[in-house]
């Protein structure tokens, strides 16, 4: 039997940072149920640049105004010390870029952190939205605040029937709140003792600190964030995570034996290894992966891409042997951990052959890579794969030499090839 998959969560907060202090933050929001999307629908001509009348955009809904209004204008009115900068409402979840210039001082003269801000937020929006839904304080159904004549009508008959509000139209579909938001029949945790549903759900995401690069980096993102939803929209089964089902063959025993051989007992031990199989993804005692990408590439001959420090005279051969398989169609596969990985195989890439990576942490359902690695997922020149579950991590942790040499090892499991092909061909 395989063992049950692990949901995939992001919404927790980093344990050392202060959230009282400046800093920058890039924060994201989800509503309370991520199959309805009540804040708008994205619509546009993907081959249409930005600044075009018909480029990638979001319509908001009656409800996703109300967001981006209290997202832009109420936060800075009860909390002058913190900027909203690039943001954008999406259908179901919504980024913003928050500068927290000095500390956080709330109207009553109080410390407070970046959490109350996001509370306070979500708080405004719920009032708003139970206000426009006609949601009273016991939970039920009033008649909506923005309902208007013979359409509202229409909407309410349609549900009474089982029918859903045209959710196509971002004006109407907002005409019943609580369904577009929830499911009849479902209810989420209410706030307080109201019993009236949330519009967004507990918690947040952010991401810091930022450096200056990684900042342009994130500034782009929530600016494309229409453009790639229309995208992977257009790439259904390629550019979403896709769950377990890859085959390594690789059991936990050989692998700890490996880690065994390959980092001696300063680097490795029983403590290690008790910290590190938790993380791994485990389907019928083997080694399993999640990956983005098209997986059709798993088909092809694949060739492990691992440098080692005892090889380093013989790189450029081992590059040149590398791009020669490639060109004859095989395809590389690298954790790209060491800079010769690196090297080669941001070099097949330039040259165009296509290459499989594995990624340092588990796939979220809301992963997403950089724009330059989504245009490679989507023509076929990029699988991105993992053997791990996510962990809440800062970019700039580094990864420890066990995980390092797991990679390594599942990358010569995946090919079914030593890493040391290249020297007999």
């Amino acid at each position: 039997m395989s063992e049950q998959h692990e949901t995939h969560r992001m919404g927790r907060r980093c344990q050392k940072k202060n959230y009282r202090l400046p800093g920058t933050y890039h924060i994201t929001i989800n509503v309370a149920e991520r199959q309805w999307q009540p804040l708008g629908q994205v619509v546009g001509n993907l081959d249409k640049p930005d600044g075009d009348a018909d480029a990638p955009r979001v319509e908001l809904t009656n409800i996703g105004k109300m967001v981006e209004e209290e997202l832009t204008k109420s936060i800075t009115a009860h909390y002058p010390m913190i900027e909203i900068q690039d943001h954008v409402v999406m259908p179901e979840h919504l980024h913003f870029i928050a500068v927290v210039h000095h500390d956080i001082i709330s109207r009553n003269g109080r410390e407070t952190h970046l959490g109350q801000v996001i509370a306070g937020f979500k708080k405004g929006c719920n009032r708003r939205y139970w206000e426009m839904a006609g949601m009273t304080a016991n939970g039920q159904q009033g008649k909506p605040a923005d309902a208007r004549g013979e359409d509202a009508q229409r909407i309410a008959t349609q549900e009474r029937q089982g029918k859903p509000a045209d959710a196509s139209n971002p004006q109407e579909g907002i005409l019943s709140l609580r369904h577009a938001v929830h499911p009849p029949g479902q209810h989420p945790p209410s706030t307080g003792t109201t019993n009236r549903p949330p519009l967004f759900a507990y918690g947040y995401v952010d991401v810091m600190p930022l450096q200056p690069g990684q900042l342009d980096t994130q500034r782009r993102y929530i600016h494309n964030n229409p453009r790639n939803r229309l995208m992977r929209n257009r790439h259904p089964h390629v550019l979403h995570p896709q769950r377990g089902g890859i085959d390594t063959a690789l059991k936990l025993p050989a692998l700890k034996g490996y880690l065994q051989r390959e980092c001696g007992s300063s680097l490795f031990n029983e403590e290690t290894w008790t910290q590190l199989t938790p993380r791994l993804l485990i389907s019928d005692g083997l080694v399993t992966c999640d990956s983005y990408g098209n997986r059709q590439l798993l088909q092809h001959r694949l060739l492990p891409v691992v440098c080692h420090r005892k090889d380093k005279a013989s790189f450029l051969l081992q590059k040149q042997q590398c791009l020669s398989a490639a060109a004859e169609g095989a395809i590389l596969v690298s954790a790209r951990i060491a800079k010769g990985e690196q090297e080669i195989i941001d070099t097949a890439i330039q040259q165009g052959f296509p290459v499989i990576t594995i990624e340092d942490n588990g796939l979220t359902d809301l992963y997403h890579p950089s724009e330059r690695r989504i245009d490679l997922c989507a023509t076929n020149k990029l699988l991105i794969v993992t053997p791990w579950r996510y962990i809440y991590r800062h970019t700039h942790e580094p990864i420890s030499v066990a995980e390092c040499k797991t990679m390594n090892c599942i990358v010569q499991a995946l090919c079914r090839t030593k890493d040391s092909w290249w020297k007999t061909q």
